[in-house]
Order: C-alpha cells, then structure tokens, then sequence
C-alpha cells in the first residue's frame, strides 16, 4: 500500500511519553530538524496513538452547535464522538495548536470565475500532495493500492466518516459520483479526459462500504495524482443527489416536482451544476425562490466548510460540524468559525482592500506587477508577502479556426506565429513587467521540464528579431498595401487584432508591452481588459482573435489529464484555441475543422504516454514527440515565467511557507488550511 512513510512515526514516538496517557500536543515546530519532516504532516489515528502509547481524547469546538443551526435542513448535533470517523486524520499543526473563532475574510472575482484560490482552503479530495509537491498522502481516503500494471486503483475510506449532515460516507458515493455524474451526458455533456482512459470508460466496484475499485482498460498510474491535485471531487452524496437521479430512485422526477422542478435532473442542476466545477451556484443563487421550501439551501460536502448563504455579491459558510480532521491535541478541525467570500471584479478595488488589510489570505489574480504596491504596505497594514516559483507562464495564442476565413489562413500559418513570437522583446518585457526577476522561455507544455525534454525547446523562437519577423509576415502575405504603417491580410482586408484580456490571467502591462511590439511590426492591436466570465464566453464562442492566460502543468497532472495535447488544448477555465478542431474531434469528424497531422499525433501520442511507465525509453521517446509537436508548431507563444505574490495577514497562524504561486498543485491544498486560526480575536 502506498502511503505515509511510516518509518518516521518512530522519530515522532520521541516526543511521546513512554506509558499510556493523553496524546501531547505537538506540531511541526517542535520537529525541526527531524528527517523526513516533509512528511511528518498527517497521521492516521491509530498510527498516531500506538507510536506514543498515548490516547488521544477529542475535543469540539464551543460554536460548533450554534453554527449548526445556521446550515438549512441539518438536525441537532450528536457528540463528537459520533461525528468523527472511527479513525480521523490527525494533522500535525505548522506552528500551534490553534484557538477556535473568528471569519476569514476572502476576496475573489466572481461566482465560479475566480474563485479557485478560496475553494482551495476548504478543498478535500480522496488524496492530496504533500507540501513537498512529491508525495502523494492519504486525506478522505486512509489508503490506497494499485495492482501491479496499474490497471487497478483502490481505495480505502475511514469508517464511520459522515457527510455534512450527518449521512455516512460510503463507497457507494463514489460509485454514484462517477456512474450517475460524471459519465452522464444529462449531468456534464462530455465526460472530461481524467475520467477515462484513452477514450474509454473505467468501471467502478464497491468491494464493502469502506472499499471502492476504480478498473481501468488500460494503464494509468496518474489518476492518482489527478485526485491529488484536481478540484473536481471523486465522490458526491448519492443519499442526497440520488433521489433525484431516475437510474438511482424511480421516483426521481416526482420527487422533484413536489420541489418545484421539472424533473431529477433539474435539481441535480440546481445543486450539483452541468460541469465538473466545485462550486457551482447553488439554489440560493439560481432558485431563491425556491429555497425555504428545500430541503437543504446546498448538498452535503465532505470539505471543511459549508456555504449557508450566497449572492451575487459573495458568501458565506459554516464550519462542518461531521469534519474528519483533528489536531494533535484531539481538537476538531477547522479552528475558524466563519468564511465571508466577496465578489469584485475590479483589479484595484481588490488591491485596495488588500493594502488596507481587509483580506485574510489571497493568491489568484495577484501579478508580479502588483508586487511593489504590496510590499510597500505590507508593514503598515500587518499583513506579508511571499514571492514564490510560477509553474505556468503567460502564453499567447492565435485562433486557428477564427470563424473569419482570411484570418483563419493567417493565424493557421506557422510563419505567421514564429513572426509574432520573435517580434516580442522578452529580455525587456522581462525588466519592465516582471522587474527582471522573470526567465524568458517558449511555451513547451510541461512545467517544470521533464528529463526527456531537449534545452533547444525553451529557446525555440523567442530571439527578439524584428527584421525576421516583418520578412515572416511579408512571406505570409501580410503587407501594408494602403500606407497607414499597418499591413493588411492577404486579401487587402484590414486587421485589428482585438486583445481582450483578464487580470486574473495575465498582467496588463504583459499585454500592452506585446501589443506595442506586434504593432512595431505592423500589425494593428487594439487591447482592452474585461472580467474573466467575458474572456471565457468569447473564447468559447471562438470570438477570440488572440487567446492569453497562465498556461503550463507539471508532469504529474500531464499524467492524469490530457487536455494540454487535445484540442482545444485546456479546459473552459483556462487557455484554449482551435475550438472548431475540438468539435471535429468531439464529432468524430461530423462537424467543425479537421485538424493538422500534427494535432492528431499529439492526440494520439499523449494517450500513449499516459498508459506507458514514466521514464522508460518509450515514455521519453513519446514525451520527447509531444514537446516537439507542441512547440514546433507554437500553437501556444511563451514569454517570461515568473513568481508570483502570496498574501495573508499576519494575524492568521499556522501558515506557512509555500513552495510556488500556482493553481496547478491546488494553490492552498498541500498546505493543510483547516489548520489555519486567527490570534487577534476577529
């Protein structure tokens, strides 16, 4: 089985006292200098116990019943001790053993766009990453084990582990998740990459209530890793959502007319959304009229908080009186009472209220160009920053199935994207938007570099060469036939390219910079901001001319989830282009815009590489041949990867050093924020 190293429980027992006693309150701080220490994080109750030859002896929080009260549908609490699972997840605290009370106070841009950051401190899934970013650790799974070929993955649950409302959870909400969810084209139209193997379904058994099989067709070994880092939740409440589900209650469209919807699936909606989201508005947001006479205002979670009210303009959530984790001294987690969630969409009204201290903790939407404003005030409003490592870095894109055939033939060009990527002065976009602390690098796909992946890639095309670029449009067939200092499409029409961009993907001085450099050469821009909902909606409408967003995953995720490699090369939240191939390929070829040979070895190439065992020759051959594809073609033009800021106020404890600014590890998740907890009383 592969999980806590627990050769280091030993190194713990030194702490413990050598007869049978109540548990000793130890954290990180007091194992400095252990070796191991990444992973003396989290143990498993027994585990934690038989290594000290103590008793832990769990506590509640004092709040904990009146916070009940406030979450719609709940019964009265039972003790403590049947809301824990038989066997919690102890977690070994950063810093001290925390002091329970007060709300965080959170900022993100806007329902479902932006919110990542937020969703990541109540966050659970069947694993996690340490904060090491290498090993994977059990969290609502104890354990898990696959079969030699990687063609099984099981999973063992905690017994006795409820949902929010005091439901137990089982295997078979699992089960449900993936059969009656994830797989159903009534619930999410097309089932995403990290749910099948090269195309093909898995299949999911129920061993006993505490067991649950995944059976792949083929090898996968990064499924793992993908419940490790992804937000998408390997299980949801079948006792709730299930009544509403017609393969799971017959009686699921009554059930949901004598609620006032249509049919099961119209509730399933309401509650649960049409994609794999996390959060997705709930019926207090798209059925507020409904709400009083539900019964629940959100579904049963597992994760650390509750919502309990939600609008246009925020939310706000309760602690989850059945959470399974606890400290080292048997405290319940989480320590805080409360979340506030407020939604602003302006980037300076943002920076505002964090230079006045009026957020606890922020990471998404956050530049290196913010940096200075932010350090400035740091001392002044008693909160700090971290710059830390990026993972993904700015990119560009062109859209190669623009619905504008001319522009079409263009952007499809390769001359034309190389003109435009060595038409960029990354040396001076590096000084000037990111203060010279930035590495210019082309766009390879995986970040950080793998073995397998040839230098020369990093450097492909990024030479600031304006003569070669104007040589490469001139080639292309673009001209300045009319004299304006602007040159035109091959067919005289004129360009504008239309640079809608978010601050919540890339910096606006990124953008302008790149926007001068690509007119210096001719070609016209016109650049303006818009909210992250907008530049989604127009990318997926292929509205867009030029796509612009963080973009890059590390291997581990490039393992679990394709999307890098098939059109249209990322998912609804992030950076894509060649929506029209994607829908010849969603098709079978029925409708859009057959793709380039290319596109289809890449297709084909990081299915292979998903199934073959990492760092064989095969698999770094395979590699080798995506990078190649990938970056020959520059499909994606890289720029500078950066660091990124981390906020939080000094007032917030146990946390602690993170390792990069970046979604793909699951921004907070590694670092355990059920552990976090206020010492000025708010």
């Amino acid at each position: 089985m592969k999980r806590l190293l627990l050769s280091s429980l030993a190194v713990c027992a030194l702490a413990f006292p050598a007869q049978a006693a109540d548990c000793p309150a130890i954290t990180i701080a007091d194992m400095q200098g252990v070796a191991a220490g990444a992973h003396l994080q989290q143990y498993e109750v027994s585990e934690f116990q038989a290594a000290g030859s103590c008793t832990l002896v769990f506590h509640e929080n004092p709040a904990i019943g009146a916070l009940n009260d406030q979450i719609q549908g709940n019964p009265a609490l039972p003790a403590l001790a049947e809301r824990l699972p038989s066997e919690p997840l102890v977690v070994v605290p950063y810093e001290a053993i925390g002091i329970y009370g007060g709300t965080m106070d959170a900022l993100s841009n806007a329902t479902e766009a932006g919110t990542s950051d937020f969703m990541s401190t109540r966050h659970v899934n069947l694993v996690r990453y340490s904060d090491d970013l290498q090993t994977i650790v059990p969290n609502v799974a104890k354990g898990w084990e696959w079969n030699a070929d990687y063609t099984q993955l099981t999973f063992f649950l905690r017994k006795g582990h409820k949902w929010s409302d005091g439901a137990p959870f089982t295997a078979e909400d699992v089960k449900f998740w993936y059969d009656n969810l994830a797989l159903d084209p009534k619930v999410i139209e097309k089932p995403k990459d990290y749910v099948l193997v090269a195309g093909q379904r898995m299949t999911v058994d129920v061993i006993d209530p505490q067991t649950v099989r995944f059976n792949l067709p083929a090898p996968k070994p990064g499924l793992l890793a993908h419940f490790a880092t992804h937000f998408a939740q390997g299980f949801q409440p079948k006792h709730f959502l299930g009544q509403f589900h017609p393969a799971v209650d017959p009686n699921a469209d009554k059930n949901a007319q004598a609620l006032g919807y249509e049919n099961g699936y119209a509730v399933i909606s309401a509650y649960y959304g049409n994609s794999d989201w996390m959060d997705t508005a709930t019926p207090m947001l798209n059925s507020p009229d409904k709400v009083a006479s539900l019964p629940k205002a959100a579904a049963p979670t597992l994760e650390s908080f509750i919502v309990i009210k939600e609008t246009t303009e925020g939310r706000h959530f309760v602690a989850n009186p059945y959470f399974y984790m606890v400290d080292t001294a048997g405290q319940q987690l989480p320590y805080i009472n409360e979340q506030d969630e407020v939604f602003i969409n302006e980037q300076e009204v943002r920076l505002l209220k964090l230079v006045n201290g009026e957020v606890d903790y922020k990471s998404q939407t956050l530049q290196l160009a913010d940096a200075p404003i932010l350090l400035e005030n740091q001392e002044k409003a008693d909160y700090s920053i971290q710059l830390k490592p990026g993972i993904a870095l700015h990119a560009f894109s062109f859209n190669v199935t623009s619905e504008d055939l001319e522009k079409r033939k263009v952007f499809g060009d390769v001359r034309f994207r190389k003109a435009m990527s060595i038409a960029i002065n990354r040396d001076e976009l590096n000084e000037v938007a990111y203060f010279g602390e930035g590495t210019p690098q082309q766009y390879i796909g995986f970040s950080p570099a793998p073995s397998f992946v040839d230098p020369k890639w990093h450097q492909f095309a990024i030479e600031f060469d304006q003569d070669g670029a104007k040589a490469l449009l001139d080639e292309v067939g673009m001209v300045d036939k009319d004299g304006d200092g602007f040159r035109e499409l091959p067919n005289g029409d004129k360009i504008v390219l239309n640079m809608q961009f978010a601050t919540q993907g890339i910096a606006g001085q990124v953008v302008e910079l790149v926007g001068q450099y690509w007119s210096q050469v001719g070609v016209q821009t016109a650049i303006k901001e818009v909210t992250p909902d907008e530049y989604r909606s127009a990318q997926s409408s292929n509205q867009l001319d030029v796509g612009m967003w963080e973009k890059g995953q590390p291997i581990a995720i490039v393992l679990g989830n394709n999307e890098l490699f098939v059109p249209p090369f990322e998912n609804y939240f992030a950076h894509r282009t060649g929506m029209l191939w994607a829908e010849w390929v969603d098709s079978k070829g029925t409708k859009g815009v057959e793709p380039p040979e290319y596109v289809k070895q890449m297709a084909a190439d990081i299915n292979a590489f998903q199934s073959t065992l990492v760092g064989t020759p095969e698999s770094d051959a395979i590699g080798a041949r995506l990078v190649e594809n990938m970056v020959s073609n520059l499909l994606f033009i890289g720029t500078v990867i950066s660091p990124g800021p981390i906020y939080h106020r000094n007032a917030l404890k146990n946390f602690t050093e993170f390792k990069t600014a970046s979604y793909e590890y699951y921004r907070t998740y590694p670092y355990r924020p059920q552990q976090w907890f206020f010492v000025d009383g708010k």
